[in-house]
C-alpha cells in the first residue's frame, strides 16, 4: 500500500491559504510523487476551493469532521454527503480535540464513520490515549477499547490514525518502541489491509525514524502541515510502498 500523509488544519486558514498548497506542489516541481499519497483537510469553508484547485494537481480534499446524518435540522454541522460534494475523498471523525472538547464518544464516532462510508468517504478514525492511562499502563487498553467501539463492521476501506493525546500540539513524541507496539497492536485489531498513521508532533526532523516504522503506514500531521516547508519535509522522508 501507498503511504498516506495527511494535513489536518484544524481551525485554521484562510482563502489565502492557498498559496501554501501552491508552494508545497511547487517544491515537487509541479509533480507531486505518485508512490505516496497527500492529503489536506482544510476548515470545511474551504473544502471546496481546494478540491477545486488542487485535486487535479494530486492532492487528495479531505474534511475534519462530519454529522452522522445525511441532512436535517441541524444547525452549524456539515453532513459527509455535503463533503463528498464539495470534492472531499475523506474525513477526520474521533479526533482527540473531537473527543476532549465535544464529548465524542465511540458510538459517535462509530456513527459518524458509518455516515462518511454511506456517502463514499473514506474515514480516518483516531484513537489513542492519555499521558496519565500511558503512565499507568494502559494505553493498549484505552485503544483497544476505542477501536472495540468506533470501527463499523464493514469491508469498506478505512484508516486508523494512533494519535496520542499528550503528544499532540506538545512537542512530545513517544519513543520508537513504544510507536510500534501500538500500531502492532492496531494491526492485529484491524487486519493487513487498513492504513495506519501516526499522529502527535510530527516534524521534518522525526517524520524519517517513525515512518519508518513497520506497520506505521503514514502520518496524520497537525501544526507542521500548515506550512509548506514542513510539510513538504515530512512528505519527503515518507517512504513510497509500505
Amino acid at each position: 500500500m501507498k503511504s498516506l500523509i495527511a494535513g489536518n488544519w484544524k481551525m485554521n486558514g484562510l482563502t489565502g491559504s492557498a498559496s501554501e498548497v501552491e508552494a508545497l506542489i511547487g517544491k515537487f516541481s509541479g509533480a507531486l510523487p505518485e508512490d505516496r499519497d497527500i492529503l489536506i483537510c482544510p476548515p470545511a469553508t474551504l473544502v471546496a476551493t481546494f478540491a477545486s484547485s488542487f485535486s487535479d494537481e494530486g492532492v487528495i480534499i479531505g474534511g475534519q469532521d462530519c454529522h452522522t446524518n445525511e441532512s436535517g435540522a441541524h444547525t452549524g454541522d456539515v453532513s459527509a454527503a455535503m463533503l463528498a460534494d464539495a470534492g472531499a475523498a475523506y474525513v477526520i471523525v474521533g479526533h482527540s480535540e473531537r473527543r476532549a472538547d465535544h464529548g465524542e464518544s465511540d458510538a459517535l464516532v462509530k456513527a459518524k464513520a458509518e455516515a462518511a462510508l454511506a456517502a463514499g468517504l473514506t474515514p480516518i478514525i483516531c484513537v489513542g490515549e492519555t499521558k496519565e492511562q500511558r503512565e499507568a499502563g494502559k494505553a493498549l487498553d484505552v485503544v483497544g477499547a476505542q477501536l472495540r467501539g468506533s470501527l463499523p463492521q464493514t469491508e469498506d476501506e478505512m484508516t486508523i490514525a494512533y494519535e496520542p493525546v499528550w503528544a499532540i500540539g506538545t512537542g512530545l513524541t513517544p519513543t520508537i518502541a513504544d510507536i510500534a507496539e501500538v500500531h502492532d497492536f492496531v494491526r492485529g485489531m484491524t487486519g493487513k489491509d487498513v492504513r495506519i498513521l501516526y499522529g502527535g508532533s510530527v516534524k521534518p526532523g522525526n517524520a524519517g525514524e517513525i515512518l519508518a516504522v513497520e506497520n506505521v503506514n503514514g502520518a496524520l500531521v497537525g501544526g507542521a502541515s500548515l506550512k509548506a516547508e514542513d510539510f513538504y519535509g515530512i512528505i519527503s522522508a515518507a517512504p513510497g510502498n509500505v
